[in-house]
């Protein structure tokens, strides 16, 4: 298996840090509002590596964040007259309801970084102890330049960057680039530290919740390409600093957002909340539409787009409609599949899904062809199966009675006999129990 590892920028052979494991970690949503499509890329993609992994015969252990200290939530919670808790945990449960209806599957850490404090404050201390960090006024910063390496990931080049339009420029810090570790605040809410009273800055928060979960160095750290400067820059300078690692053995970064061709944003009045992405089509379409795209390459939303993918999915669901009457009518065995070295060739080539897709889309021609024929439909129909738990497409079709099995063979031979009319008479029946 191959994939793409931003800190080398090439695609490499996968090999875990311990055998049949994989540690995985991908930045999740600052909860101060109702999730949007974009906060849903990422998601959506690394559902599909944990289902993928998962499918290989790894046991995965995959953790996501929640940020539930920021200044917009505290703006939010001031202006609302509500504690941070309460808008966090609002928008936290929307958060969750929205990932269950895009079928995505649990997790098994969703850690806070209010239930990670004390962990983030002695790691700020360490930092310190080591002379990675620096009291200056009333905050603390990471020294940068005490990392040899800083810019690695994403190939930024400290003496190129203009730090006036692009860093944010504070006159107490050492350095132009180096950024706040905790910082002084009286709004909103604090935490009691040796180094004063205040909150932390976003770029400690997950390198300790990674530490905290997994205690080392992982396997995958994910998230969005946005986040591969300063952000995930930042969590892997620290991760040196205090334990002498990278964080991370593969970095991965799924492609930006764009919505008929221009980036998503307020000004542009083309912002699409999960929310009401998912009034308007399926959970099955909006996988299909995210997951057609090349996860790397930028993703162009577009009428189009889902007009395609609700296509697809008709196909798909029509044809598995015809075979599970089939299967369930007449005890085809089926299950047996657990795996199909086309779908291995494919996704093993850094999670290809839209070559996935086409070859699920082939496969439904496939299944329509056996069944016309009349041909044993059980391998085919497995592998489609296999190719739907990977992208998490799922189809609910009727469970049929003894007495529509019944009715549905003395259909079947009413028809090979010809018995016309008596065919036409169980076949209304068979419609008007809906299984026709």
């Amino acid at each position: 298996m191959k994939i793409f590892n931003t800190l080398t920028n090439s695609l490499e052979e996968f090999t875990p840090l311990t055998k049949g494991v994989v540690n995985m970690y991908v930045c999740g949503p600052t909860v101060y509002n109702y999730a949007h499509v974009g906060n849903m890329y990422p998601v959506i993609v690394f559902d599909m590596v944990y289902r993928y992994l998962t499918y290989r015969g790894y046991k995965v252990n995959y953790a996501s964040n929640f940020t539930d200290v920021d200044d917009k939530i505290i703006k939010s919670a001031i202006e609302l007259s509500v504690t941070e808790k309460e808008i966090t945990d609002k928008f936290i449960k929307a958060y969750l309801e929205e990932l269950q209806g895009l079928n995505c599957l649990d997790i098994a850490y969703r850690p806070r970084v209010t239930e990670t404090m004390d962990s983030i404050i002695q790691f700020i201390s360490l930092l310190l102890e080591k002379g990675y960090a620096y009291k200056s006024g009333d905050n603390v910063y990471f020294r940068v330049s005490k990392v040899e390496d800083y810019g690695c990931l994403s190939k930024q080049r400290l003496d190129a960057l203009d730090y006036g339009k692009r860093i944010e420029v504070a006159l107490e810090k050492e350095n132009p680039y180096d950024f706040v570790l905790w910082k002084k605040t009286n709004e909103g809410i604090t935490w009691e530290t040796p180094f004063g009273v205040g909150r932390p800055g976003w770029h400690t928060e997950c390198v300790v919740m990674i530490h905290d979960i997994f205690k080392g160095k992982i396997d995958i750290h994910g998230g969005g390409v946005d986040l591969k400067f300063p952000h995930h820059e930042n969590e892997m300078a620290q991760s040196k600093a205090a334990w002498a690692h990278s964080l991370a053995n593969v970095w991965m970064h799924n492609g930006h957002i764009m919505i008929e061709g221009e980036k998503m944003s307020k000004s542009l009045n083309n912002f699409i909340l999960a929310k009401d992405l998912r009034k308007e089509y399926s959970s099955n379409v909006i996988r299909l539409a995210f997951l057609k795209n090349q996860y790397r390459a930028p993703l162009d939303l577009t009428k189009t787009t889902f007009t395609e993918c609700v296509t697809i999915n008709e196909k798909i669901e029509n044809a598995l409609k015809q075979a599970h009457i089939e299967i369930e009518m007449s005890g085809i065995e089926t299950g047996k599949l657990k795996n199909d070295e086309k779908i291995n060739e494919i996704m093993d080539n850094d999670f290809n899904t839209p070559n996935l897709i086409t070859y699920l889309l082939d496969l439904v021609k496939e299944l329509n062809t056996k069944m016309r024929n009349n041909t044993d439909i059980s391998q085919t129909y497995d592998k489609i199966l296999l190719i739907n738990s990977i992208l998490g497409l799922t189809y609910e079709f009727k469970k049929f009675s003894e007495s529509d099995k019944e009715i549905y063979q003395k259909w079947l031979k009413a028809r090979t006999a010809k018995e016309f009319i008596k065919a036409d008479s169980l076949r209304e029946e068979l419609v008007n129990r809906n299984i026709l």
